[in-house]
Protein backbone atom coordinates (compact mmCIF):
# COMPACT_ATOMS: atom_id res chain seq x y z
CA UNK A 1 0.00 0.00 0.00
CA UNK A 2 1.37 3.25 -0.49
CA UNK A 3 0.86 6.90 0.60
CA UNK A 4 -1.34 7.88 -2.20
CA UNK A 5 -4.94 9.21 -2.35
CA UNK A 6 -4.79 10.96 0.77
CA UNK A 7 -6.75 13.33 1.64
CA UNK A 8 -6.00 16.87 1.64
CA UNK A 9 -5.05 18.62 5.31
CA UNK A 10 -6.01 22.06 4.09
CA UNK A 11 -8.16 24.52 6.30
CA UNK A 12 -11.88 24.51 5.99
CA UNK A 13 -13.69 26.83 7.33
CA UNK A 14 -17.29 25.02 7.17
CA UNK A 15 -18.80 21.84 7.04
CA UNK A 16 -19.91 22.34 3.15
CA UNK A 17 -18.18 23.95 0.03
CA UNK A 18 -19.49 25.48 -2.78
CA UNK A 19 -18.91 22.63 -4.80
CA UNK A 20 -20.82 20.46 -2.80
CA UNK A 21 -24.05 23.23 -2.41
CA UNK A 22 -23.93 23.55 -5.77
CA UNK A 23 -24.05 19.75 -6.62
CA UNK A 24 -26.82 19.41 -4.19
CA UNK A 25 -29.10 21.90 -5.85
CA UNK A 26 -29.22 20.13 -8.73
CA UNK A 27 -30.57 16.87 -7.43
CA UNK A 28 -34.28 16.23 -7.99
CA UNK A 29 -34.85 16.55 -4.21
CA UNK A 30 -34.26 20.09 -3.69
CA UNK A 31 -37.53 20.53 -2.65
CA UNK A 32 -37.48 18.71 0.88
CA UNK A 33 -34.66 17.54 3.26
CA UNK A 34 -32.01 15.41 2.05
CA UNK A 35 -31.62 11.98 3.68
CA UNK A 36 -28.22 10.12 3.80
CA UNK A 37 -27.22 7.04 5.57
CA UNK A 38 -23.66 6.34 6.97
CA UNK A 39 -23.12 2.56 7.54
CA UNK A 40 -20.77 0.29 8.08
CA UNK A 41 -18.80 -2.11 10.45
CA UNK A 42 -17.75 -1.64 13.95
CA UNK A 43 -14.87 0.80 14.23
CA UNK A 44 -15.10 1.67 10.37
CA UNK A 45 -15.17 5.57 11.44
CA UNK A 46 -19.53 6.34 11.25
CA UNK A 47 -19.78 7.94 14.24
CA UNK A 48 -16.37 10.87 13.55
CA UNK A 49 -17.73 11.12 9.83
CA UNK A 50 -20.91 12.75 10.82
CA UNK A 51 -18.96 14.65 13.73
CA UNK A 52 -16.68 16.35 10.90
CA UNK A 53 -19.84 17.54 8.87
CA UNK A 54 -22.73 18.17 11.44
CA UNK A 55 -23.57 21.78 12.16
CA UNK A 56 -25.41 20.90 15.01
CA UNK A 57 -24.69 18.69 18.27
CA UNK A 58 -24.72 14.98 17.06
CA UNK A 59 -26.76 13.04 18.34
CA UNK A 60 -25.15 9.64 19.75
CA UNK A 61 -26.56 6.27 21.27
CA UNK A 62 -23.54 4.90 22.43
CA UNK A 63 -23.23 2.48 25.05
CA UNK A 64 -20.47 -0.38 26.23
CA UNK A 65 -20.02 -3.01 23.95
CA UNK A 66 -21.23 -6.32 25.38
CA UNK A 67 -18.79 -8.23 23.38
CA UNK A 68 -15.12 -7.70 22.15
CA UNK A 69 -15.57 -5.51 19.62
CA UNK A 70 -12.28 -3.72 19.73
CA UNK A 71 -13.78 -0.95 21.41
CA UNK A 72 -15.31 -0.16 24.78
CA UNK A 73 -18.32 1.58 23.44
CA UNK A 74 -20.51 0.92 20.12
CA UNK A 75 -23.74 2.75 18.51
CA UNK A 76 -26.40 0.81 19.64
CA UNK A 77 -29.11 2.60 17.77
CA UNK A 78 -28.13 5.47 15.27
CA UNK A 79 -26.13 8.53 15.44
CA UNK A 80 -28.03 11.82 13.96
CA UNK A 81 -26.51 14.68 12.23
CA UNK A 82 -27.29 17.92 10.28
CA UNK A 83 -26.20 20.17 7.74
CA UNK A 84 -27.18 22.96 5.03
CA UNK A 85 -26.82 22.79 1.63
CA UNK A 86 -27.24 25.97 0.25
CA UNK A 87 -30.82 26.51 2.76
CA UNK A 88 -31.27 22.93 1.69
CA UNK A 89 -31.58 20.72 5.19
CA UNK A 90 -29.29 17.50 4.92
CA UNK A 91 -29.84 14.67 7.70
CA UNK A 92 -26.88 12.19 8.42
CA UNK A 93 -28.03 9.02 9.73
CA UNK A 94 -25.29 6.79 10.66
CA UNK A 95 -26.32 2.62 11.59
CA UNK A 96 -24.91 0.48 14.25
CA UNK A 97 -21.80 -1.84 12.83
CA UNK A 98 -23.13 -4.73 14.63
CA UNK A 99 -25.32 -8.14 13.21
CA UNK A 100 -27.02 -7.71 16.03
CA UNK A 101 -28.52 -4.80 15.08
CA UNK A 102 -29.11 -5.28 11.67
CA UNK A 103 -32.76 -4.55 11.85
CA UNK A 104 -31.50 -0.80 12.26
CA UNK A 105 -30.03 -0.90 9.34
CA UNK A 106 -32.96 -1.57 7.16
CA UNK A 107 -35.03 0.84 9.24
CA UNK A 108 -32.55 4.14 9.13
CA UNK A 109 -32.82 3.38 5.05
CA UNK A 110 -35.93 3.59 4.25
CA UNK A 111 -36.79 6.99 2.68
CA UNK A 112 -33.07 8.00 2.05
CA UNK A 113 -31.40 9.62 -0.93
CA UNK A 114 -27.92 7.66 -0.17
CA UNK A 115 -26.04 6.03 1.98
CA UNK A 116 -22.17 6.04 2.48
CA UNK A 117 -20.55 2.78 3.58
CA UNK A 118 -17.25 3.12 5.15
CA UNK A 119 -14.66 0.51 5.56
CA UNK A 120 -11.01 0.71 7.60
CA UNK A 121 -8.85 0.57 5.27
CA UNK A 122 -5.90 -0.70 7.51
CA UNK A 123 -8.84 -3.65 8.70
CA UNK A 124 -9.44 -5.40 5.71
CA UNK A 125 -10.56 -8.46 7.98
CA UNK A 126 -13.95 -6.15 7.90
CA UNK A 127 -14.22 -5.92 4.22
CA UNK A 128 -16.45 -9.06 3.68
CA UNK A 129 -18.76 -7.90 6.90
CA UNK A 130 -18.73 -4.32 5.23
CA UNK A 131 -19.93 -6.24 2.01
CA UNK A 132 -22.37 -8.26 4.07
CA UNK A 133 -24.25 -5.06 4.91
CA UNK A 134 -23.62 -3.65 1.79
CA UNK A 135 -25.91 -6.74 0.47
CA UNK A 136 -28.20 -6.79 3.32
CA UNK A 137 -29.44 -2.93 2.43
CA UNK A 138 -29.49 -2.62 -1.17
CA UNK A 139 -31.24 -5.92 -1.51
CA UNK A 140 -33.88 -4.26 0.50
CA UNK A 141 -33.87 -0.56 -0.34
CA UNK A 142 -32.17 -0.20 -3.36
CA UNK A 143 -30.44 2.52 -2.51
CA UNK A 144 -27.50 5.03 -4.59
CA UNK A 145 -24.28 4.34 -2.96
CA UNK A 146 -20.76 5.16 -2.35
CA UNK A 147 -17.89 3.15 -0.48
CA UNK A 148 -15.68 5.72 1.57
CA UNK A 149 -12.02 3.85 2.39
CA UNK A 150 -11.25 5.73 5.97
CA UNK A 151 -8.18 5.99 7.94
CA UNK A 152 -5.98 6.90 4.49
CA UNK A 153 -4.26 9.26 6.97
CA UNK A 154 -2.10 6.22 8.68
CA UNK A 155 1.15 4.98 6.22
CA UNK A 156 -0.35 1.55 5.26
CA UNK A 157 -4.50 1.12 4.14
CA UNK A 158 -5.75 0.00 1.37
CA UNK A 159 -6.34 2.25 -1.28
CA UNK A 160 -9.44 3.18 -2.50
CA UNK A 161 -8.78 1.25 -6.35
CA UNK A 162 -7.79 -2.08 -4.26
CA UNK A 163 -11.16 -1.99 -2.12
CA UNK A 164 -13.44 -0.92 -5.72
CA UNK A 165 -11.81 -4.50 -6.97
CA UNK A 166 -12.83 -6.42 -3.74
CA UNK A 167 -16.27 -4.80 -3.87
CA UNK A 168 -16.21 -4.96 -8.13
CA UNK A 169 -17.48 -1.78 -8.17
CA UNK A 170 -16.13 1.26 -10.44
CA UNK A 171 -13.56 3.21 -9.30
CA UNK A 172 -15.15 6.59 -9.16
CA UNK A 173 -17.90 4.77 -6.71
CA UNK A 174 -14.82 4.42 -4.18
CA UNK A 175 -13.42 7.06 -2.17
CA UNK A 176 -10.29 7.70 0.45
CA UNK A 177 -10.65 9.37 3.70
CA UNK A 178 -9.80 10.42 6.92
CA UNK A 179 -13.26 10.36 8.43
CA UNK A 180 -12.23 13.00 11.26
CA UNK A 181 -11.51 15.65 8.50
CA UNK A 182 -14.66 18.11 7.34
CA UNK A 183 -12.49 18.33 4.17
CA UNK A 184 -12.17 14.59 3.54
CA UNK A 185 -15.85 13.95 4.14
CA UNK A 186 -17.62 16.79 2.52
CA UNK A 187 -15.71 15.24 -0.66
CA UNK A 188 -17.32 12.00 0.09
CA UNK A 189 -20.62 13.58 0.10
CA UNK A 190 -19.94 14.93 -3.31
CA UNK A 191 -18.93 11.78 -4.68
CA UNK A 192 -22.38 10.47 -3.48
CA UNK A 193 -24.92 13.04 -4.70
CA UNK A 194 -23.07 13.01 -8.18
CA UNK A 195 -24.04 9.31 -8.04
CA UNK A 196 -27.57 10.18 -7.11
CA UNK A 197 -28.00 12.89 -9.83
CA UNK A 198 -27.16 9.66 -12.26
CA UNK A 199 -29.63 7.66 -10.50
CA UNK A 200 -33.53 7.53 -11.41
CA UNK A 201 -34.19 6.57 -7.80
CA UNK A 202 -37.59 8.16 -5.95
CA UNK A 203 -36.99 6.59 -2.44
CA UNK A 204 -39.78 5.53 -0.38
CA UNK A 205 -40.71 7.84 1.99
Amino acid sequence: MSDANKPPTDAFTSPMSPQAAETASETAFVGRPLKLVVSGPVGAGKTAFIQSLSETEVVETDEVASEDIGKERTTVAMDFGTLSLDGIPLYLFGTPGQDRFDFMWEILCEGALGMILLVAGDNPKDFPHARNILEFVTSRVPVPFVVGVTRQDLPRVWEPEDVADYFGLDDDQVVGLNATSPTASVLALITLLRLINQYDYEPNL
